[in-house]
């Protein structure tokens, strides 16, 4: 019963949430805008401020975010002698109206504010020295934009064991460049209703895929610019293929020269030419002598898949 009520409080709360993200450009949204974010396209975040898609999320995700959000902020408070407060509503730039501000915390006695994260051991790196992901860049900088402060602090906790924490100084020409972008894709984007085009990112490949995961066995009819699009395509085949002809010569030159040897070091480059041993399954005897066992650990897997044929030209 516990449980229930929780799943019913965070699914009203995501609700209110999301209804008050449509009114404008959040922080989350900053580096979507601005082409950094790897997790979304701006044709999905055009989807998303219309109403017309809205991305599902694991309610236990946000549970566990806001309880860590509370303890990587008490350990940035503990490590720094800084004091930091909620600051429990959305904020609106002062002039530019579509631009919403969600902060985390804001710390006391200063201009400043929190952001908190957390994130796997994998993405260590991304931290490393005076390294941010730019993402986090375009966050706190968007948040730096509408609140008029002055800097931010970033706290993160790395695979459950390692604090870090960094101090951002507010970056005015980024600021300018943001906002020019993002009045763009407000006003000449979402409230024009016009979406922007859609990118080549495996984001938004995989919103497509979300978006129309089935065919309905309809043919439609292709207008002229879709057949420009398609000899566009086959002109980027025809030059891929062509490279990778290229390519290969070259590699091929590197293991000519590099004959019996493992290993080639050149002033600029370390080049490997190792002996690898691979083993695979054989699933075409596999399924012929042992078909029980293949079927039971064969795995079904649905994708619509996209090839182009170019017809004969009609005399």
């Amino acid at each position: 019963m516990q449980a229930e009520s929780l799943k019913n409080v965070l699914q009203m709360d995501r609700s209110e949430w999301l209804e008050e993200r449509r009114r404008g450009i959040g922080g989350s949204d900053a580096s979507v805008i601005l082409g950094v974010n790897n997790w979304k396209s701006k044709f999905q975040l055009y989807l998303e401020k219309t109403g017309e898609y809205t991305e599902e999320v694991n309610n236990e995700y946000i549970y566990f975010g806001n309880i860590l959000e509370d303890i990587v902020a008490q350990e940035f408070a503990r490590r720094t002698g800084k004091k930091v407060r909620r600051n429990n509503r959305m904020l609106v730039h002062p002039k530019h109206e579509f631009m919403r501000a969600n902060l985390d915390r804001v710390v006391v006695g200063e201009k400043a504010i929190l952001e908190c994260k957390t994130t796997s051991a994998w993405n260590a790196d991304q931290w490393e020295g005076e390294d941010i992901p730019a993402s986090y860049i375009c966050q706190v900088q968007h948040y730096m934009a509408v609140t008029g402060y002055e800097k931010a602090y970033i706290a993160v906790l790395i695979g459950g064991n390692r604090f870090v924490w960094k101090e951002i100084e507010r970056d005015e020409e980024l600021i300018d460049i943001m906002i020019e972008r993002e009045a763009d894709f407000w006003y000449n984007h979402v409230l024009a209703g016009v979406p922007p085009e859609i990118d080549g990112s495996p984001a938004a490949g995989e919103l497509l895929a979300k978006l129309y995961p089935n065919d309905d066995g309809e043919t439609i009819m292709l207008t002229q610019s879709d057949d420009e699009l398609l000899d566009a395509l086959e002109s980027i085949k025809a030059e891929l293929k062509e490279l990778e002809t290229v390519k290969k010569q070259y590699e091929n030159r590197l293991k000519q020269t590099l004959e019996n040897s493992p290993h080639g070091v050149s002033p600029r480059f370390e080049v490997t030419y190792k002996s690898q041993v691979r083993n695979t399954i054989d699933s075409k005897r596999l399924r012929e002598e042992l078909p029980d066992i293949a079927q039971k650990f064969t795995k079904e897997s649905k994708a619509r898949i996209l090839r182009i044929k170019k017809l004969e030209e009609a005399n």
